[in-house]
């Protein structure tokens, strides 16, 4: 690509932008070197690499790739057999360390997570951990190597320390002794690497020794006393011994180094590579981009970009459409309105888009590969060449028609202006058509209405317009293809405060022709804007309608299977009533068959009682309570024979047949069977309550179903009882107490070891009927409860 469209399309900020993601100097590098490509797979490689990247970085977060440095010197060092530095080990260490890492962030998580193009060069990354950890075992920084790094450094080491303090016990003893009056100061210092006490200048002949320096007034000197000499010339020996060592420390590192030196080269490389990769893959998370769809048919189709140099909360989605149903797009419209950022984009996305980089539109939008893209975009007057607007436009203009071909994408900006409108107009005519016959892409702006016939009027050409509103002074920046623009100068001049006066006499300056032309695009926006309103109108209504469907089918769909569990729980009960009325009969009749002809009647008497007791508890279960039983109350004045009641115990209808005793039993005739009962299990039937039990009889399962709604408990206890078990009773539970429509209900599972609770929970968020639940708080059971609340 030209240097040139780089600048004008700002291409170079975006690099910036990009270098200012990478994290270490040689991605950065890597990063300003970014141009576009022209081959189709290289694009399509480097797309598919920052897209994998992105998605590592939506998995994982980021990675730094801060430790890598540039290592060439160091390592060409390695080749001819030199020694390097403690700093230079460190910076291989600290890049063999951070190549350690980030072999950790590429590892594959999973065996069966598919391989992506990254893959590659994750795996070609060599920690080579054991040579980093002897660096960082031997080398505590730039300036120190630890005493540990030889056995001989060691040694060395420990016979310095002895003889420091020989030194310092010798001097010690001067300066708080015999000398003590000699000395500026009671201390001991260095000059020259040897141990030495500060002596007045007046006392020089007092200690013997040798002097290494006096103070800037001259009054102290410093001198190294005879006693030792020795001692310190002994430390400067050694001191030599000690830098032989570290040579030798540092060498062998070096050696261990340079056995791996391609390695530690391919670790570079590759990480730079990722830092690159990386970066790219975090502007476009900055910029929320999206790889494009690259054709090589010359397609452009851009859905909701933004410029990404513009704020994108602020910034106004476009869609831009080329090369498909037309080669050439002329846009109009007010100056302010967006048409030139629509060329800038067109142009940066395509640029972006060629160099591997993801841009900031919708989804599945589509670009093709250009081998130039030339674009004449701003203001080029110079007044050292002596050149005018229309001069400087024009020279650029004649440089992109020499230079373009079918694989060229141009872009101008107010093509033809500067100049005679008339001219101006013909000129920018005759310049689109040399380029429409070319088959060369082409974007236009432009002010000139013979621009927007000119569009209308010819084959593969298409008008599109920067929409602006009237009634604001404002543009709107959406980019409207397939209808012309217009000015708007009388109407922004009138909002202005501009007399209509002068405006109806500018409108007699325009000829017939213009002004209906004007008029018609005036009528084609006020129908565009009515369309749109209408489209809107219609997709909220269709958003609404699908909604409500939506909501309607949700509830189809839970009434089925409220319908369909009524049902099934229905079905069961009945079963289990048929059977245990099965198994109650079968039982009575063996018992009157073991009896025989000569039972006694207080035998069949009690057995007839145990089955009375069966058949009572049976229907105390089914039986509709009332919120306060009738029997309370009843006193021996207000039955008389003949008078209609009903055992509530066991659920039969019959007729008072003898009058209650002094301990209230009584006999009640019920159809053919004669039962002995009591006072107070009786209630009386009055004729409603009569026609409301046939009615009930008939229905049974309404009968069933009154019972359990207000039978059931708005607290169940679930202590003792296992998980398997608990959760069986707990799931019935919920649905008979949903049924009885009781807003919530209290689960008492206890604290214990927290299994049964957890269990309770984790069934309650799969039940969907179920609107919240929480643990109970101080007066409700604290942890040992949990407080259910149904959805109404």
């Amino acid at each position: 690509m030209n240097a040139k469209v780089l600048k004008t399309l700002e291409y170079n900020k975006i690099i910036a932008r990009l270098t200012e993601h990478a994290t270490s100097d040689p991605g950065r590098k890597l990063c300003r070197e970014l141009t576009p490509m022209t081959e189709l797979d290289d694009i399509r490689a480097a797309q598919r690499e920052t897209g994998d990247a992105l998605t590592r970085l939506f998995k994982k977060g980021s990675i730094s790739f801060g430790n890598n440095r540039e290592l060439g010197m160091s390592l060409k060092s390695l080749e001819i057999g030199a020694t390097l530095s403690a700093p230079e080990l460190l910076r291989i260490a600290g890049l063999l360390e951070n190549a350690g890492r980030v072999k950790a962030y590429g590892r594959q998580e999973r065996e069966d997570m598919e391989e992506d193009s990254l893959t590659p060069l994750f795996q070609g990354i060599e920690p080579l951990t054991p040579v980093s950890n002897e660096i960082y075992r031997c080398i505590l920084s730039e300036e120190e190597i630890s005493d540990d790094a030889s056995p001989g450094l060691k040694h060395v080491r420990r016979s310095m320390a002895v003889t420091t303090d020989r030194i310092h016990s010798q001097l010690s003893g001067m300066v708080n002794g015999s000398l003590h009056s000699y000395l500026q100061d009671a201390l001991i210092t260095s000059r020259n690497g040897r141990y030495c006490i500060p002596v007045k200048a007046e006392y020089r002949s007092q200690v013997p020794g040798m002097i290494h320096d006096q103070s800037s007034t001259g009054s102290t000197l410093f001198i190294e006393p005879a006693a030792v000499v020795n001692l310190n010339n002994q430390m400067r020996e050694l001191e030599i011994k000690e830098q032989e060592e570290i040579e030798k420390v540092l060498a062998a590192l070096s050696a261990q180094v340079a056995d791996h030196a391609e390695d530690i080269a391919e670790n570079q490389k590759i990480l730079t590579r990722l830092d690159f990769v990386f970066a790219k893959a975090s502007l476009a998370l900055e910029q929320n981009a999206t790889e494009p769809v690259f054709n090589n048919e010359h397609i452009i189709n851009i859905r909701g970009a933004r410029h990404p140099l513009l704020d994108k909360k602020t910034t106004v989605p476009i869609d831009i459409r080329l090369g498909r149903d037309y080669d050439l797009l002329i846009i109009t419209g007010p100056n302010t309105g967006g048409k030139t950022v629509s060329l800038k984009t067109t142009g940066l996305f395509c640029l972006m888009g060629q160099a591997g980089l993801h841009i900031p539109a919708l989804d599945r939008s589509e670009l093709s590969i250009f081998h130039e893209v030339y674009a004449d975009i701003g203001d080029e007057q110079s007044i050292e060449q002596s050149l005018s607007t229309f001069s400087s436009h024009m020279t650029s203009i004649v440089s992109i028609l020499k230079n373009a071909d079918a694989d060229s994408l141009c872009l101008f900006d107010e093509l033809g202006a500067g100049t005679d409108p008339t001219e101006g107009a013909a000129l920018a005519i005759a310049i689109l058509n040399y380029l429409h016959d070319r088959g060369i892409r082409t974007m236009a702006t432009t002010h000139y209405s013979e621009l927007k016939v000119y569009a209308l009027s010819t084959s593969f050409v298409e008008n599109a317009c920067c929409e602006f509103d009237v009634e604001s002074l404002r543009p709107t920046y959406r980019l409207l293809i397939g209808i012309p623009g217009k000015s708007n100068a009388f109407a922004i001049s009138s909002r202005l405060g501009l007399s209509d006066e002068i405006i109806d006499a500018a409108r007699t300056q325009i000829s017939a022709e213009d002004k209906s032309f004007e008029d018609l695009l005036t009528d084609l926006e006020q129908s565009r804007v009515t369309i749109e309103k209408e489209q809107q109108e219609i997709a909220a209504y269709k958003r609404e309608v699908e909604t409500l469907k939506k909501q309607l089918e949700a509830k189809q769909e839970k009434i089925d299977q409220a319908k369909e569990r009524i049902l099934r729980e229905a079905n069961e009960q009945a079963r289990e009533i048929l059977q245990d009325a099965k198994n109650t009969a079968d039982e009575t009749i063996r018992a009157f068959q073991k009896a025989g002809p000569g039972a006694s009647m207080k035998d069949l008497e009690k057995a007839r009682e145990k089955l009375r007791g069966k058949i009572s508890d049976k229907n105390e279960k089914l039986a509709v309570k009332n919120d306060q039983p009738a029997t309370a109350g009843l006193k021996p004045s207000q039955l008389k024979l003949g008078e209609t009641v009903r055992i509530v115990s066991m659920g039969l209808k019959g007729t008072v047949s003898t009058l209650p005793d002094n301990k209230g039993n009584l006999f009640v005739q019920c159809g053919i069977i004669r039962t002995q009962t009591n006072i107070r299990d009786l209630v009386l039937v009055q004729e409603k309550d009569a026609a409301t039990t046939a009615k009930g009889a008939r229905t049974g399962s309404g009968k069933i179903r009154m019972s359990k709604s207000l039978s059931v408990s708005a607290e169940i206890n679930l202590l003792g009882k296992t998980v398997d078990e608990a959760m069986s009773v707990l799931d019935k539970y919920l649905d008979d107490a949903y049924l009885a429509h009781l807003p919530s209900v209290r689960i008492v599972h206890g604290k214990g070891t927290g299994a049964l609770r957890s269990a309770v929970q984790n069934h309650l968020r799969r039940v969907k009927y179920v609107k919240s639940y929480r643990l109970g708080e101080y007066g409700e059971g604290d942890a040992g409860v949990t407080i259910v609340e149904f959805k109404s």
